[in-house]
């Protein structure tokens, strides 16, 4: 077990690099595994979650080169994945697991998905139920609704459903098993999650369509496919890990910091909307749009907070980002509210429990709810013992507290920051 020590820093200043999307990455490598030719990918993230995907791909004979500053994933096109020696080890990823579930839908051979404890605990039904209904043979090998997961072949009918929840996991499952099905698949969620998925599925062939609809919901369909085609991807720096750099710039006094690089896509951008409501002063430099992504360098000042209300459309395009707004929120001045936001019960822990359990040791006033939580901003936060739980949001996040908190906060567990942003201990050493 390791432990990080962080106190209470007088002015954060520089220039930060933070890694490359990890769901963009992720997805990278998955698209240029079943596409012809070859995809080079730059600026991947290179941490322990997509390292997995890359992982399980070799396994199923995909030849990846892990170049210096590139990743070369030489595709077997969509139907020439070759059946696994032995279970395909997806780590502690969510997203490994449950996209590579609708892809290996549509492959001829049986496979079987497991992880670490943690993975292994966390829900797939809401995998197992839409891909069973498109004829796919999910099950859960011992009967939890949770991995390990085992996959058979079977025939994939397009079909159109109607997800209880507006998350990018599912859609993307039920949409790139969708390549292999007998006829158009759609996927209708309540309100639009990232669509990471959709863009570079069109950018490798496929033929996709989103609509929008006028009650907020979202519907996303792609047709069954031949092929897909190799492309060159660049990834943008990942928002979720710029998001602790930009909480640390607006809550520590004195300084100044630019993060370079950082993907704006406006699914996944809702962090800055709720730092823009909060009152924050960061400023978005140096536009522009490669790989079909968008991106900017974001400026960052220290900033008097207040509290908001955080909910509703706005809650899939920050779901991640929650944790380190709870701790925004503790060093703002009023309330802020956030709802509507049970997702968060599904993630790598129950982050409405462990933001809580944390944010109350470092004494700070936080209610949690069903479905979120309400904070109480104004109090000054003190150094106390964080146990990440092995949740490398948890461990930011409270890194960024222990920033602005009066004595010493130990971060326990805190290797599992590897999983998304293996440099970010560094990081904040090289900004004191």
């Amino acid at each position: 077990m390791s432990v990080k020590y962080i106190s209470k820093a007088s002015g954060l200043r520089g220039t930060v690099n933070v890694p490359g999307d990890k769901s963009i990455s992720h997805r990278a490598v998955m698209l240029g595994s079943i596409a012809l030719g070859t995809t080079e990918i730059t600026h991947f993230l290179e941490g322990a979650d997509c390292l997995a995907t890359i992982g399980c791909f070799r396994k199923m004979g995909v030849e990846i080169e892990q170049k210096p500053k590139s990743i070369l994933v030489h595709g077997k096109g969509l139907r020439g994945l070759c059946a696994p020696d032995g279970v395909l080890d997806v780590g502690n990823s969510g997203t490994t697991t449950r996209l590579l579930s609708g892809i290996l839908c549509g492959q001829t051979f049986t496979s079987v998905l497991s992880g670490d404890e943690s993975l292994n605990s966390r829900p797939m039904g809401r995998i197992i139920t839409p891909l069973g209904n498109m004829g796919a043979a999910v099950t859960s090998v011992n009967g939890s609704g949770c991995a390990p997961l085992k996959i058979e072949p079977g025939t994939i009918h397009g079909i159109h459903y109607e997800s209880p929840v507006a998350s990018a996991q599912v859609k993307s499952a039920v949409l790139l098993a969708g390549l292999y099905a007998d006829s158009e698949t759609s996927v209708t969620e309540p309100a639009l999650s990232r669509n990471h998925t959709e863009l570079m599925l069109q950018s490798f062939g496929a033929a996709l369509t989103a609509t929008m609809h006028p009650d907020g919901r979202a519907t996303a369909t792609v047709a069954p496919c031949r092929e897909l085609y190799g492309q060159q991807i660049d990834v943008p720096g990942d928002i979720s890990s710029a998001a602790y750099f930009i909480a640390a710039g607006l809550t520590v006094p004195g300084s100044e910091l630019l993060i370079k690089n950082v993907g704006i896509n406006f699914t996944r951008a809702g962090f800055l909307k709720a730092c823009q409501n909060m009152g924050a002063d960061i400023t978005l430099k140096n536009e522009t749009i490669q790989s079909g992504e968008p991106r900017a360098d974001i400026l960052v000042k220290p900033s008097r907070l207040h509290g908001t209300v955080i909910e509703g459309d706005l809650i899939p395009s920050l779901i991640d980002e929650i944790p380190v707004i709870a701790v925004m929120a503790a060093c703002a001045e009023g309330t802020t509210v956030i709802r509507d936001a049970a997702e968060l019960k599904v993630k790598e822990t129950d982050r409405i429990q462990t933001v809580t359990e944390n944010l109350r040791a470092m004494g700070a006033h936080i209610t949690p709810t069903e479905d979120g939580m309400v904070i109480e901003g104004g109090r000054v936060l003190k150094g106390a013992s964080i146990e990440s739980h092995m949740d490398h949001r948890i461990a930011m996040s409270f890194a960024v507290a222990g920033l602005s908190a009066e004595g010493e906060t130990q971060i326990h567990n805190s290797q599992c920051v590897d999983v998304s942003y293996p440099t970010f201990w560094e990081t904040i050493e090289s900004l004191h």
